[in-house]
């Protein structure tokens, strides 16, 4: 990429694109050029390689051909949707300026940055996958984490203290793109990451943290949240604000909560236990075969998203999985349970609508899909008020109604509009008598061309003229070659054909300026009318959104009613008395893909029994059998109800699992050592309330290496830490 300094060495119209680019250097410019975005120099070797698109020339720099490869405008979603995937940001600049009138290069301006943590149109999202941005921060020992979804306007502050519990909080939070600090120390933890963004020192300082964060959230201090212990998750927080109001080049209205994370709150599953248990990817990291997709059948995309929340979130907290148990309960009890799900598809993706609402990136059939959810509202809470549960008529009565949003969205909006604004013909007739009369010029131009028509031709006599309208030459009057000798003296010729002479009147003239105008004039109109009501929305965005949170909520709650029901599942007692006991367990995953019946099986862990020593031939069932068990756990503790004819389970603060083996040679390490660290881990990290699967300890190594190995790591867990386990082996004789 060439230096500022020679610039005058190139034409106006790179001096342009190199003055934008420098000011976004890490991220690839897509310029529009005409009915094209072009990318230039390094950028359009890296987009020509990422898309797989022709790479050309244009021009020189330094006496070298500058690379350049291009994208259709219409088509420009699909590349943008590729980029974000492989964890690029693109910078879109537009012409803004018109062509026809612009001395020298076009003006241009950047009118959106995309980013893989920040993407919210849904063309560049999967529906089912929430997209999150986090920022990381180390000092003094800490790591500090703020994590933001854009699309339902929540962050969250989290530390931890050591790098196995930031790896822990990476594969639970997914995050789609991450900010860390130029001297971040453990940049070897985020290799598996392809959208890590660097950020300069400053971004991070506390004093500067804290006032964005005031700023945002409109307080006087940060004493209402609960926050004062965590500084490191403070600065991380300050770079992420930073960089979202960047990004995004508008205020962020919608993002209304500041929540700090205890891990203590939630049963902490490792990066490994994830992984073993199959819970939203199976072990080949797709997503097919997993528990969730046997528990999604949730009726709304934002449903299914908080339904992964929670699966990878399972409570501590007795109380409130027991307020989601009740509701289920309730739900499968309801008679109205089997409208609710379509009651709750009209709501669409409201969260993400919410969010481009706020951002002011919303098109047309956002709107209409907002209408559409808003109607539903007064249905939907009145089915939760009909329901004879308390649990149930809570959330009713936290649920929103906006009949003043529902009736503009109405009266505004036409029945099935555009995809896009510029397209015209998204506001409805009667909502604004300056567009009607506008548009009653523009519709009725016809008419005027068909009495002008037989105007001329009986003025003139020529029986042959025509009154048509083209749009690089705008309206003409034809006439052929051989008649065109007869033409008035006020006709003026507009345009030479092959066998015709096309001229132009004062008074056609004067029409084609008060249509074209008009035209103008009811496009702009258009966009004008539309942001206010995009204003209109944003002033109750907050209330939007905590409806769309409560219909999430509401959609999870009934889908695990339907699994219940469906799946034959049962509901967990849950014990203060530490201790396991499944009456006739099932394993979700297989029972649900295996042609072959599934066998029960019961599991009971007490005080006095805290370890299973578990025999038998490979592909045995042992295996299976430690995961079934664990995921009823992991199931009771969502909420939802297990595959058992009963389970009573006590607290459990901690679910390890070190099944199977495989080599991590990208890190070099052998399929020993990454069985001994992730064993070293959990004796580490277990305690009494801990459930831990261990797995054929000890076969990375010899016989008698490994026996003394799988006896030590028993005797240590049965002993010692006493937590819960199920231990199999081969060494039992």
């Amino acid at each position: 990429m060439p230096e500022l300094a020679t610039l005058s060495h190139h034409t106006p119209m790179m001096q342009q694109y190199l003055r934008i680019k420098a000011q976004h250097p890490s991220m690839l410019l897509f310029y529009r050029m005409g009915d094209f975005y072009e990318l230039f120099f390094d950028d359009a070797k890296k987009a020509a390689r990422l898309l797989n698109i022709t790479l050309t020339k244009r021009g020189q720099s330094a006496g070298e051909p500058i690379p350049m490869a291009g994208v259709p405008y219409h088509a420009v979603e699909n590349y943008l949707a590729k980029l974000i995937k492989v964890g690029e940001s693109v910078v879109i600049c537009e012409q803004i300026g018109d062509p026809n009138t612009s001395k020298g290069p076009v003006e241009r301006q950047v009118t959106r940055i995309i980013t893989p943590g920040t993407a919210s149109d849904d063309a560049l999202l999967e529906a089912k996958q929430e997209t999150l941005l986090l920022s990381i921060h180390f000092q003094k020992s800490i790591f500090g984490l703020a994590s933001l979804n854009i699309s339902n306007g929540r962050m969250h502050l989290l530390q931890v203290d050591s790098p196995q519990s930031l790896q822990d909080e990476l594969a639970r939070l997914h995050p789609s793109e991450i900010l860390i600090s130029e001297n971040f120390p453990f940049q070897n933890l985020l290799q598996t990451y392809s959208a890590i963004k660097k950020q300069a020192e400053w971004y991070f300082d506390f004093e500067t943290a804290e006032k964005q964060i005031i700023k945002q959230f409109q307080t006087k201090d940060l004493s209402g949240f609960g926050c004062e212990n965590h500084p490191i998750a403070l600065m991380a927080a300050g770079c992420l604000l930073h960089y979202v109001q960047e990004t995004q080049r508008t205020t962020l209205k919608h993002l209304y909560t500041l929540q700090v994370d205890q891990r203590e709150t939630w049963v902490i599953l490792d990066a490994h236990t994830r992984r073993n248990l199959e819970i939203t990817e199976n072990r080949q990291g797709e997503r097919t075969h997993t528990l969730l997709q046997v528990l999604d059948h949730t009726a709304t995309p934002m449903g299914s998203r908080l339904l992964q929340q929670w699966l990878h979130h399972p409570l501590r907290s007795h109380k409130k999985i027991q307020w989601r148990q009740q509701a289920i309960e309730d739900l499968m009890a309801s008679p109205q349970k089997t409208e609710l799900p379509s009651l709750l598809q009209h709501c669409g993706d409201m969260e993400r609508i919410l969010a481009r609402v706020a951002l002011k990136t919303a098109r047309p059939r956002d709107l209409a899909q907002l209408r559409e959810a808003l109607a539903t509202l007064p249905t939907l809470k009145t089915h939760l008020e009909n329901c004879q549960s308390t649990h149930l008529q809570q959330l009713s009565q936290r649920l929103f109604l906006f009949p003043e949003l529902t009736h503009l969205l109405q009266s505004a909006l036409v029945t099935h509009p555009p995809a896009l604004l510029r397209d015209g013909g998204v506001i409805a007739e009667e909502f604004n008598s300056e567009l009607d009369e506008l548009r009653h010029l523009q519709e009725n131009a016809g008419n005027f061309l068909i009495k002008l028509e037989q105007q001329e031709k009986t003025r003139t006599g020529i029986p042959t003229l025509k009154v048509g309208y083209n749009k690089i030459h705008g309206f003409y009057i034809e006439i052929s070659r051989v008649q065109a000798k007869l033409a008035p003296l006020d006709y003026i010729r507009r345009q030479t054909l092959k066998n015709a002479e096309r001229f132009i009147t004062p008074e056609l003239k004067a029409h084609e300026e008060k249509v074209l105008s008009s035209t103008a004039r009811a496009l702009a109109l258009e966009k004008q009318l539309y942001d206010q009501i995009l204003d209109t929305l944003c002033e109750d965005i907050i209330n939007l959104q905590k409806t769309a949170s409560l219909i999430a909520t509401l959609d999870v709650l009934s889908n695990l009613a339907e699994r219940a029901q469906t799946l034959r599942l049962s509901r967990p007692r849950l014990n203060e008395t530490p201790g396991i006991d499944i009456q006739a367990g099932r394993h979700l995953i297989i029972e649900n893909f295996s042609e072959n019946p599934f066998i029960p099986n019961s599991t009971l862990l007490n005080d006095e029994t805290r370890m299973l020593i578990i025999t038998g031939p490979n592909m045995g069932g042992k295996s299976t059998y430690m995961r079934q068990t664990a995921l009823i756990v992991l199931l009771a503790h969502i909420g939802c109800f297990v595959p058992a004819e009963s389970a009573c389970i006590g607290p459990i603060d901690r679910i390890f699992t070190r099944i199977g083996a495989s080599d991590n040679l990208a890190q070099g390490h052998s399929t020993f050592m990454v069985e001994m660290t992730e064993t070293a881990n959990i004796l580490h990290n277990a305690t009494q309330h801990s459930l831990v699967l261990l797995d054929e300890i000890g076969r990375g190594t010899s016989t008698y290496d490994g026996l003394a190995l799988a006896f030590a790591c028993a005797d240590y867990l049965a002993t010692k830490i006493k937590a819960f386990t199920l231990f199999a082996t081969h060494y039992f004789e």
